[in-house]
């Protein structure tokens, strides 16, 4: 048991972890995350942001527990930070101006995952719980401008905006899907309204019945009120966490259950494209690893998409929102890999391509586009799905489930690398690299960090904290580090810039002759600039996760630096949506330090697409040679070095929370966002009208959430009956509920008298001029 005067900064402390030597192809000690990370972002070059579900986490704040954080990348330590509502299996994107959002969640749960104290109207969800002290998420728009180690992480415009009652999406949506249009609108997809293991009754009878949410809607928001998707009634049942990808024609690739589509979000009609071989699910619960293969001037940067793993189990084995019809830790997950190229310019019909085999079946797998332009897969189990239960149709007491709430086995803790560019048959490999000997099963996360590593995080097949059981809920962080760590010497290029427009003038960067070895031509013929968005991770997903090679030529000059002009994006910003993303220069192989840039100009808006100025000629010297030690750039060195030479880092923006974030929104009347005030009159009125105490948190060594917690009987279930439970658990029967609103859509916000208050003690002014910080465009 923790001792009550733990403070937060000893919590903090916990977190850190010691320096370690590199291990190429093998994992470090990240730290602790302080809460499980279920979905992440980087913020910047120094920070991500990890969220958890509200759940009984040891660490507090403001008197509760904790369900999010920032990890600090240089010291591996966190923070935990107060998001009042339950994000629980939200969405996520970046925003133009390299703000981030987060789109609904769960209703508010209290113990063991229970309903939350006070209830929405017709009882079957909650509206905040007077012990954990979490609002209902379903509704909510989260913004956080990330900050540096140079701001105060205290102040308003550091900390989350989640204000329900000013900014909430028009309905709620769990396990949704989160991808932005061309001019950086976001259109939020799909999802459930109470949660449920898949998205349908069995027999499936009301698709469109009211667990499920087939709608979609816009941030910032548009007049009409959310249209049903008629893709998403056509693939009822698999089609949460639907996979979404932007076009170049403006179209949206979608895909879910075993059917995939060209969806045209603005008239909203449809292409119906080829059903996946086999049917083989990648959308949740399967989970399969789904990525867009890195966008190049060999391919003319016209979009392919690969998707690998998941599940390939038969219809009625998915059962319904309670819970599967066979036990699926005893099925194994697909080795199944496919392309697709949805808008193919040579005249061709779009068709799904077979692609080697995943080395080992995963469900729950993730793909990370590396700089090198390769693809990692981490995570994931060789068996089942995605979810927690605890029953299945044929195991109906929890003290029966072998592998305690988790509905998968076999955890694959050895990553793979895939080469787009080998011949079929020699894409897949792992020589070299190790195990991870943490189980990474449902709700892990994995990201590219600046300096070409990868976080890997997370883990939590449970209802709430279970440190005991078979997969626990994890906090513990993993380093990776790819192949290309064996180089001692990286690129340290300079000139690199901190904004990127769509067309216009190239650009130049130079590379020192210290970066590389050998020919000075082989090595600039070997240089590739790119741009990779990380995007947002939730559910072996990433996205927004992008990678897209800049074009460029070079001029080696006589003391064996080399030159290289770049040219800008190219102008198609539907392919690479406006906002964050890092800046990579890798040299045969071995890539620099990401300097971060926004791409685009840094508002909601139509994107100004510029002529592209033409690229002077390569020159090469063949004199000239670079002044490395041959040992140092990709040998067999197992140093790490962090220093980045680059000669702009690009600042993160941290403007307005809301009206800036999306840029000129401020006539639909989002302007009002505030942050940094604290939460407490807004917690203490619903106590209030909860009846309500103030009553403390217990801790306990497992977390507050014991697997059979207060009010569920010895199958796992409330006195709901036997396809319901009071629970958030990812395994239940929805309920038909209430979700109105009294928030305006279209009037600005305006402090009055429920004010929103935090921890914070700094007040945050929403009509004051806030000027940019870190090299932030400004508005």
């Amino acid at each position: 048991m923790l001792p009550p005067p733990l403070s937060l900064l000893a919590l903090s402390i916990a977190g850190a972890a010691p320096a370690l030597a590199v291990k190429v192809g093998g994992f470090e000690d990240g730290g602790n995350t302080l809460v499980s990370a279920m979905m992440l972002f980087v913020g910047n070059e120094e920070t991500v942001y990890v969220m958890d579900k509200a759940e009984g986490n040891a660490a507090q704040i403001a008197g509760h527990p904790a369900w999010a954080s920032r990890w600090d990348i240089a010291t591996r330590q966190a923070e935990v930070m107060d998001v009042p509502s339950n994000i629980f299996c939200s969405s996520g994107m970046h925003l133009p101006n390299g703000s981030y959002a987060t789109f609904g969640g769960n209703g508010a749960v209290g113990r063991g995952g229970q309903l939350g104290s006070q209830l929405n109207p017709g009882g079957f969800s909650a509206a905040w719980d007077s012990e954990y002290q979490d609002f209902d998420g379903s509704r909510a728009i989260r913004i956080l401008d990330p900050c540096k180690s140079s701001d105060n992480f205290q102040s308003g415009k550091c900390t989350w905006f989640d204000d329900a009652t000013q900014l909430a999406m028009k309905a709620p949506r769990w396990y949704s899907t989160a991808e932005p249009l061309a001019d950086g609108t976001i259109v939020m997809i799909g999802g459930f309204t109470t949660g449920g293991y898949i998205n349908r009754n069995y027999p499936n009878t009301e698709p469109n019945g009211g667990g499920s949410q087939n709608s979609f809607e816009f941030f910032p928001a548009r007049a009409e009120d959310p249209p049903n998707l008629p893709f998403l009634t056509k693939t009822s049942g698999l089609n949460t966490y639907v996979h979404a990808y932007l076009m170049p024609s403006g179209k949206m690739f979608l895909q879910a259950n075993y059917s995939t589509t060209l969806w045209d979000p603005n008239t909203n009609t449809e292409t119906d494209l080829p059903d996946m071989p086999g049917q083989v699910v990648r959308v949740y619960p399967a989970s399969g690893a789904v990525a867009m293969l890195p966008l190049t001037p060999e391919n003319n940067y016209n979009p392919t998409i690969i998707l690998c793993g998941g599940s390939d189990m038969p219809d009625e084995a998915w059962g319904d929102f309670a819970y599967p019809r066979i036990n699926t830790w005893d099925y194994p997950a697909s080795k199944d890999c496919q392309r697709i190229t949805p808008e193919p310019t040579d005249g061709s019909s779009p068709q799904y391509v077979k692609d080697d085999d995943l080395l080992d079946g995963r469900s729950m797998g993730q793909f990370i586009i590396l700089p090198d332009g390769k693809l990692l897969v981490v995570n994931g189990a060789i068996n089942g799905t995605a979810g927690y239960a605890q029953r299945t149709f044929l195991v109906e007491s929890y003290s029966d489930m072998p592998y305690g709430e988790s509905l998968a086995n076999g955890p694959v803790g050895r990553p793979a690398i895939y080469d787009p560019k080998a011949a079929p048959g020699k894409r897949w490999s792992h020589e070299g690299l190790d195990t991870s000997p943490i189980a990474r099963m449902y709700h892990s996360s994995a990201m590219l960090l600046p300096d070409a590593s990868v976080l890997i995080a997370g883990s939590n097949p449970n209802v709430d904290v279970n440190l005991t059981t078979l997969y626990p809920t994890e906090y513990r962080a993993e380093i990776f580090y790819p192949p290309y760590f064996s180089a001692t010497t990286r690129p340290s290029p300079q000139g690199v810039p901190s904004k990127l427009t769509y067309g216009g003038n190239y650009f130049d960067i130079t590379i020192p002759a210290s970066s590389y070895s050998g020919s000075a031509n082989d090595a600039a013929e070997n240089t590739v600039v790119a741009v990779l968005r990380g995007g947002f991770t939730t559910h072996a997903m990433n996205m927004g996760q992008r990678y897209l090679q800049l074009n460029n030529t070079y001029t080696v000059k006589s003391d064996g630096s080399i030159v290289l002009h770049v040219s800008q994006m190219p102008p198609i910003p539907e392919i690479f949506q406006p906002g964050p993303g890092f800046i990579y220069v890798t040299v045969k192989g071995i890539p620099s330090n990401g300097t971060y840039a926004i791409v685009g100009s840094g508002a909601v808006g139509t994107q100004e697409k510029l002529a592209v100025q033409a690229l002077p000629q390569s020159v090469r010297l063949d004199s000239a040679s670079g002044t490395a030690d041959s040992s140092s750039t990709g040998g067999n060195n197992n140093n790490n070095n962090n220093n980045s030479t680059t000669s702009s880092s690009g600042g993160m923006s941290t403007g307005t929370i809301v009206a800036a974030a999306v840029g000129a929104v401020a006539a639909i009347g989002i302007i009002g966002a505030i942050v940094g005030v604290c939460l407490a009159r807004r917690r203490r009125a619903a106590a209030r009208a909860a009846g309500a105490g103030g009553s403390g948190y217990p801790m306990t060594t497992a977390g507050v959430g014991a697997v059979s917690g207060a009010g569920v009987n010895a199958g796992g279930f409330s006195s709901y009956g036997r396809d319901v439970r009071a629970s958030d658990s990812s395994a239940f029967a929805p309920l038909h509920h209430g979700n109105g609103s009294t928030a305006s859509f279209v009037a600005p916000y305006k402090d009055g008298e429920q004010i929103r208050e935090s921890t914070s003690t700094a007040s945050y002014d929403p009509y004051a001029n806030h000027g940019p910080h870190s090299g932030a465009p400004r508005y």
